[in-house]
């Protein structure tokens, strides 16, 4: 398309006097830019060739029809406006035009086209705005969710998804969405139209590491019966085109945006190039978002590991100094003397107060830092959990693991996989009523499974849906869901309940989580 030069404007019109028929015949002819005469109706009477390759028809085709420029007359004469028009072709131009009076009561109408600049203004205001939401937030799906807002404020992109994945063969999560309405089961139903052998394009730019533009693309999803389960949500919006781009940071690629475009908007390279900078600022975000996880969950532990350490070298210390001068008093006591008797129950009661308090303090020290972890692995750990807990309630507790558990990784993860089963078991505890649990570790083809199923009420002893939440899952999901994972929680096939995190095997052998 021609690039904007600015429409020639006579003389006459900037001055307020109409032109006469023989002067804009001249301008006509020798006008680069469009350049059109309309009646008093509205209607072509005359038009350059400029203009009508503007419009995309023949000059002749246009005569005595309806032009898309309106006269106002609350804007002062010779100013500039913008109108949208569908040329042949299914396209959208842009076109800037001002309008100068006739004598004959018609109007001469200067016009170029504007599409690339006025989208690339667009693109550069969405750019930064992306920009400054990166940079002023802390929440990613939130960034997210502001990157796709962004995009779809442009004028030729309805629809947005930020996906973020692993590899093909893995469930993905969605960490920003703009343009189709309530989605909440997307990944489900994509995950269903997978299952029938739809194939998915963007997977093709996560694999290849480059944008992969698909034109009529809703045509071809709307009528294959693969993508059944997602025609209600990818019919909301009105588009036609699409395209995937990878978003890479620090030569990894971390997940996709997929754009869907308008009708009649075909992405340019000027809109690839937008798309690939909006794909950059999301992977910054993605980037930024796990460095700052990773660093908080270290600075966690290590505060917890202090935290142990100081309890154990000071309170548990003096605890059990205290349990031990009680039994020597209560042995004294073991002499015949009357007024010493009656010294005895508080004797007695001060060696049990201080055994209990040393036993929940010992369990709390363990729990901030679970020793068998980092001397012995995750498989001793929950061993020494699972004996802990049986001896404090009686409940029966079965740990089935393989030999050779395939966890060589740092503790990072080790102590994730672990916090799953503490809760998990915790859950039962508090709110099954279960008489017997069995935790499982074990390699499942390229994932680690762990699994803590029990005989118990199902859903937490009867409680509502609504308490999920409260009973751990939100954090035992994010654990698993940190290194890649997959987790899951509901009722058992046989009764009770099961809950099951499954995390890559390269995760478990490896250290960084993202």
């Amino acid at each position: 398309m021609q690039g904007h030069r600015g429409p020639r404007e006579p003389a006459s019109a900037s001055e307020g006097t109409a032109l006469t028929p023989e002067a804009l015949d001249a301008l006509v002819s020798v006008s680069a830019d469009g350049l059109a005469v309309l009646d008093a109706d509205g209607r072509f009477t005359a038009l350059n060739d400029s203009a009508a390759a503007l419009l995309g028809s023949a000059a002749a085709d246009l005569i005595g029809r309806p032009a898309p420029f309106k006269p106002d007359a609350g804007v002062p004469q010779g100013t500039p406006r913008t109108v949208r028009r569908l040329v042949p072709g299914g396209r959208f131009r842009d076109l800037e035009y001002r309008l100068a009076p006739l004598s004959d009561g018609g109007q001469a109408v200067w016009f170029s086209d504007r599409t690339d600049v006025l989208r690339q203004q667009e693109r550069l205001t969405a750019i930064a705005r992306a920009a400054a939401s990166v940079a002023g937030t802390f929440s990613l799906r939130a960034t997210l969710d502001a990157v796709a807002r962004e995009m779809v404020m442009t004028a030729n992109i309805v629809a947005v998804q930020i996906l973020s994945l692993d590899d093909p063969a893995a469930d993905l999560r969605i960490l920003g969405m703009a343009g189709f309405g309530p989605a909440a089961d997307f990944v489900e139903r994509l995950s269903a139209c997978r299952r029938l052998g739809a194939r998915v394009r963007f997977f093709d730019a996560f694999v290849g590491g480059r944008p992969v533009v698909e034109k009529h693309r809703k045509a071809s999803i709307m009528a294959d019966p693969r993508w059944e389960p997602l025609h209600e949500i990818m019919n909301r919006p009105d588009w036609d085109g699409f395209v995937a781009t990878p978003m890479v940071v620090r030569a990894r690629t971390v997940g996709v945006i997929n754009a869907y475009y308008r009708a009649g908007e075909d992405p340019g390279p000027g809109s690839l190039a937008f798309l690939q900078a909006m794909a950059d600022h999301a992977a910054v975000a993605i980037d930024t978002a796990s460095l700052l996880a990773r660093t908080r969950t270290r600075a966690q532990s290590d505060e917890r590991r202090r935290l142990a350490r100081d309890l154990h070298d000071s309170v548990v210390q003096q605890l059990f100094s205290m349990r031990m001068q009680a039994k020597a008093l209560r042995g004294r006591l073991d002499r015949p003397d009357a007024e010493l008797e009656r010294v005895r129950p508080i004797a007695e009661e001060l060696a049990e107060l201080s055994a209990s308090a040393l036993a929940d303090l010992r369990l709390l020290v363990f729990e901030l830092r679970p020793l068998d972890l980092a001397e012995h692995g995750l498989v001793a750990a929950v061993r020494a959990h699972v004996e802990s807990v049986r001896a404090r309630t009686g409940l029966v507790i079965d740990v089935v693991t393989t030999d050779g558990l395939p966890v060589t990784g740092g503790l990072d993860v080790q102590e994730d996989l672990y916090r799953i089963v503490c809760e998990a078991v915790h859950n039962v505890v508090k709110h099954a009523g279960a008489s017997t649990v069995e935790v499982t570790l074990r390699a499942e083809e390229d994932d680690l499974v762990v699994l803590v199923r029990d005989d118990g009420a199902g859903r937490g002893g009867g409680e509502p849906p609504g308490s999920r939440e409260q009973l751990g899952l939100v954090s035992m999901r994010e654990r698993t869901e940190r290194w890649g994972g997959r987790f899951a929680a509901g009722p058992g096939t046989d009764g009770g309940w099961t809950v099951r995190a499954a995390v890559p095997l390269r995760r478990v052998r490896a250290q960084a989580p993202g």
